[in-house]
C-alpha cells in the first residue's frame, strides 16, 4: 500500500509545481514591483529590466518552468523573494515550530472529539445531547479566524489570561518552554476546535450505530455494565472508520492551520505562506504548497495504516 500510494504521490505532485507555476504566470502582479514597493515608483525602467533578467523572469515560460523544475528535482528551492534568505532556511526554521503547534492541535482534537461524540451517543436524546449536537453544527459554521479572534478578544483582552500572540513576549530576551506553552494554548485550542466538529458528529453516530450491533445486544444480556459495554466494545468498533475521516481532513487541518498562525502570529511555516502571498515570493510560496500537499499526502496515508493495523481483515493496495 505504502509503495502504491508513493508511486502516486509523485505524478501527481509533478501536476500539482505544473498548474502553481501556470498560476503565478497568469497572475497580474509583478513580483519586481511587489518586491521594490515604493521605490518602483522611482526606479527606472532599466533597472527593473534588470531585475528580471537576474531572476530569469525575461525568459520563455517554458524555460523558465524547466530551470525551475530542475532546481528543484536537485534540492534548490531558491531564494525567498521577501525575506532575502534561501528558501530552504525559511522552512527549516519554522517547520519546527508548525509541526509543535499542528501536532499538538491534532492530539487534542482526537481525544475531545472522541470523549464529547461518545458522551453525545450514550446521552443520545438529552439535553445535553441536543447541547453538543447544535454547539457542533453551530462550531462548524463559524470561520476559524473568527474564532481566533474571538479568543484573543475573551482570554488575552478581557480576561488578560493568556497572550494575545506570538512565540514569547515582547520583552523576553530568550525562549523558555513555560513561556512557549502559555503562547501555545490559545492558538492550539482554537485550531483543534475549529476541526473537532464534523469529528464529533461522526462520532456520536457510529457509536449509536455499533450500540445498535448484535455483539452489543449480546454483552447486554451478559450483564455487562453499560459503560464497560461503551467503551470496550462499542467505542473500539466506532473507531475504526474515525481514523480514516482524521486523514480526510488533514487538507482542512492545513488550511486551519495557515489561519490561525497568522492570527496568532506563529512562527510557522503555514503563517508564512501568507506573507509569501503578499509579496509574489515565487519560490518561497511553491515550496510550501508543495510542503503542504506532501502533508495532506502524508496525513491520508497514516491514517490508512492507522486503520490496517487496527483492523487485520483490512488488505488493501492502496486502492478502495
Amino acid at each position: 500500500m505504502v509503495a502504491w500510494r508513493v508511486a502516486f504521490a509523485v505524478p501527481l505532485l509533478v501536476i500539482v509545481t505544473i498548474v502553481m507555476f501556470a498560476l503565478a504566470q497568469a497572475s497580474p502582479f509583478d513580483p519586481v514591483r511587489q518586491y521594490l514597493g515604493d521605490r518602483a515608483l522611482v526606479t527606472s525602467p532599466e533597472i527593473l529590466e534588470q531585475i528580471r533578467a537576474n531572476w530569469g523572469l525575461d525568459r520563455p515560460v517554458h524555460e523558465q518552468f524547466a530551470a525551475w523544475f530542475g532546481n528543484l528535482v536537485s534540492g534548490d528551492l531558491g531564494e525567498s523573494r521577501s525575506f532575502h534568505r534561501p528558501v530552504a532556511e525559511v522552512i527549516g526554521e519554522r517547520l519546527g515550530w508548525t509541526l509543535l503547534a499542528t501536532g499538538s492541535a491534532m492530539v487534542l482534537m482526537f481525544a475531545a472529539s472522541l470523549v464529547v461524540g461518545t458522551i453525545a451517543a450514550w446521552r443520545r436524546g438529552s439535553w445535553l445531547d441536543r447541547l453538543i449536537v447544535g454547539g457542533a453544527f453551530a462550531n462548524e459554521a463559524a470561520p476559524v479566524f473568527w474564532l481566533g479572534l474571538l479568543a484573543i478578544s475573551v482570554f488575552a483582552v478581557t480576561l488578560g489570561w493568556l497572550p494575545a500572540g506570538g512565540l514569547t513576549d515582547a520583552a523576553s530576551t530568550s525562549i523558555t518552554v513555560g513561556d512557549v506553552a502559555a503562547h501555545m494554548v490559545l492558538p492550539v485550542v482554537v485550531l483543534a476546535v475549529s476541526q473537532s466538529s464534523w469529528l464529533v458528529l461522526y462520532v456520536r453516530e457510529s457509536v449509536i450505530g455499533t450500540l445498535r450491533e448484535d455483539f452489543v445486544i449480546g454483552a447486554r444480556a451478559r450483564g455487562l455494565r453499560e459503560r464497560t459495554i461503551l467503551v470496550r466494545h462499542a467505542l473500539r468498533s466506532a473507531l475504526l472508520p474515525f481514523l480514516t475521516l482524521l486523514g480526510a481532513r488533514m487538507p482542512e487541518l492545513v488550511t486551519g492551520a495557515i489561519l490561525v498562525e497568522t492570527v496568532f502570529s506563529w512562527p510557522g511555516v503555514a503563517g508564512t505562506s501568507v506573507q509569501a502571498a503578499l509579496a509574489v515570493d515565487f519560490p518561497l510560496l511553491a515550496a510550501l504548497t508543495l510542503l503542504g500537499t506532501v502533508a495532506v499526502l502524508a496525513g491520508n496515508l497514516l491514517a490508512d495504516i492507522a486503520y490496517t493495523v487496527a483492523d487485520p481483515r483490512v488488505r488493501t493496495l492502496g486502492v478502495g
